[in-house]
Parts: structure tokens; C-alpha cells; sequence
């Protein structure tokens, strides 16, 4: 698979990678050996870009991530993130102090079995710590060896632009699809500073596989069941859209989701989404979206059907990300 470089630190990956959040989070009941089969089946196809957080179960993941990814560590990108509390007595439930940043990174070092993490990213950004001071102890661990490169999820131009003149930031992680179109704004100052971006939920949390249900049918431990993309009114307006981009991947010989992670891939080449899955078949269909090239016409076509993204906010009142 095609490499990409995020960053001018020396980050280079795979142009997909792989989300393994949904191994043991957000998407219903799952099952471990599963999620390993998947993920070394995803090495096999080229992806060397593996990202999970201690959100994900608190080590649940990444222990399984870990596990999965020992017997090819050296061949690898493995990225996590720290910045939420667990304990309930933090404001609005973050916490990127340098001693807990300080226990998180012992901790994923633990559970993923690794001397080194590649990628750390805050996962949220805290606003009750300066953002100079995550970054100061970021560039502790980087400088000790036992990270590699800095990563921010969900942050805005002015938090990045604070962050990178402390430790050089590598990479932004973000949703970002058809359906969702904001992190776009942002991309000019990345481009000036030179950060790559990666685009989590790239494929509209599932609804852009062209498989998507209405909420009300999926399992309660499932996000789409309360996504507000799913819900009645969007749900609707959303699968018209899904229907006319199923048109034009079909005239490619390609899938809905194929299409979409195509359209992301020809944003940028400082760009790799980061689509997750625990179906190999699914997977294979993913992978395969690196060769599907896109010329302007479907570009355009897809710009008709999609002009400003899809119908629903991405997250409920109170969970969405504020951006500085």
C-alpha cells in the first residue's frame, strides 16, 4: 500500500490504517479473537497504522492491540491517546494534568507490551490545563525514548498552534467523511505548520457502508442507536444521499465505502483515514479503496450529491468538541 508521511518529524504510514476502537467499544457486543484475526489480517493487506486509547476500555484495547501487533511490532505504527477521567471528579470529565498524562503513558506502555509508544495523542483537549504544559510532558517522554511522536485529537488552530511551538506536533486526529466536513477548516493552519491529519469515523460511523439500519434497530450499546445521523428525518435524507453515491461507485465498479475513502484519500496526501472494522471481508473491501482513483468528474459528481456533508450532528449536546 501507497506510504504517507504525517508530520515533518518523520511519521510515515500506510495511506489507511486501521481504528480498532470498535473491537470493544461504541458498536455493540464483540469478540477478542475476532478483533486480533482482523487486525493481523489488516497487516497482511499493508496497513501499518494501528490506533486505540486508553478510552477504549481502559487497556482493554490496547491490550488487545498489543497482543495482536507482538509478533510484527517492529513492522508498525501503533498510536494511543491519553486525556479522560475515570473517576468522575474532573470537570467535564478530561484530565490532561502531567502526573495522570505521566500514569497513562506507564500504563499503555504495560498493556500494549511496548518500550515505545509511536503516537501519543491527548484525546481531549483538557481546559483546565494549558495546553503548554501537555505538550512540555509530551516532549518529556519523547525525549526519554518512550514515545515517539505528538499527536492532538479534536483540537482547534489556536490549541495546535500553542502545542507545536513547545514539541512539534505530528499529526491531528479528527472525523472527518463525507458526512462530516468542519475539520476542513482547519486544515490551512496544518498545512502551514506541517501536520498530517488523520480522519477517524471515515466512513460516517458505518453509515457510509451502505449497510446503515435506522437507530432504533441497533443493539443499546451501540453509538448509532442514539446518533443523530440515524435517527428519523436525517436517517432518511442520509440513505437518499447513500443511494445516489451507490450509483456512481457502481459505474467504478467499487462500493459506497470504497467511494468514500477515496474521496478522503484525494483531499490530501497529508491525509490517512483511519476506517475500523471487525469483518475481515469488510476490511478487504476498505483496503481496496487505495487503489480506486477518483478523477474530477467524480469528484464533482460527489460534490453535487454531498455539497456540505451529511444530515445530523455528529455528537449529542454537551458531548460535541469545542475548538480553540
Amino acid at each position: 500500500m501507497e506510504q504517507r508521511t504525517l508530520g515533518r518529524q518523520g511519521l510515515a504510514t500506510s495511506a489507511l490504517g486501521y481504528g480498532a476502537m470498535g473491537i470493544s467499544l461504541a458498536y455493540g457486543p464483540s469478540d477478542e479473537n475476532e478483533g486480533i484475526a482482523t487486525i493481523r489480517r489488516a497487516h497482511e493487506l499493508g496497513m501499518t497504522f494501528f490506533d486505540t486509547a486508553e478510552l477504549y476500555g481502559q487497556g482493554e484495547n490496547e491490550r488487545i492491540v498489543g497482543a495482536a501487533l507482538a509478533p510484527i511490532r517492529d513492522e508498525v505504527v501503533i498510536a494511543t491517546k491519553f486525556g479522560f477521567d475515570f473517576t468522575g471528579t474532573r470537570e467535564g470529565g478530561v484530565d490532561s494534568r502531567p502526573e495522570h498524562i505521566r500514569e497513562v503513558v506507564d500504563n499503555s506502555l504495560r498493556y500494549l507490551g511496548v518500550d515505545v509508544i509511536d503516537v501519543l495523542y491527548q484525546h481531549r483537549v483538557d481546559p483546565n490545563v494549558p495546553i503548554e504544559d501537555v505538550a512540555g510532558t509530551v516532549k518529556e517522554f519523547i525525549d526519554a525514548g518512550k514515545v515517539r511522536y505528538f499527536g492532538l485529537s479534536e483540537a482547534g488552530a489556536n490549541t495546535v498552534r500553542r502545542a507545536h511551538a513547545v514539541q512539534p506536533v505530528s499529526v491531528l486526529q479528527t472525523e472527518y467523511s463525507l458526512f462530516e466536513r468542519d475539520a476542513e477548516t482547519l486544515f490551512p493552519v496544518l498545512r502551514e505548520l506541517g501536520i498530517g491529519f488523520v480522519a477517524y469515523s471515515p466512513l460516517g460511523r458505518g453509515f457510509l457502508t451502505g449497510q446503515a439500519k435506522p437507530g432504533a434497530e441497533y443493539d443499546p450499546t451501540d453509538m448509532r442507536s442514539w446518533d443523530a445521523r440515524f435517527q428519523p428525518g436525517n436517517y432518511e435524507k442520509n440513505l437518499e444521499a447513500t443511494q445516489r453515491l451507490a450509483g456512481l461507485a457502481a459505474a467504478k465498479d467499487a462500493t459506497v465505502a470504497q467511494l468514500a475513502l477515496a474521496w478522503l484519500l484525494a483531499q490530501g496526501d497529508d491525509i490517512v483515514p483511519i476506517p475500523g472494522t471487525r469483518s475481515i471481508q469488510r476490511l478487504e473491501e476498505n483496503v481496496a479503496a487505495a487503489d480506486l482513483t477518483l478523477d474530477d468528474a467524480d469528484l464533482k459528481r460527489i460534490a453535487e450529491i454531498l455539497p456540505t456533508g451529511g444530515f445530523g450532528a455528529r455528537y449529542p449536546e454537551g458531548m460535541l468538541p469545542t475548538w480553540d
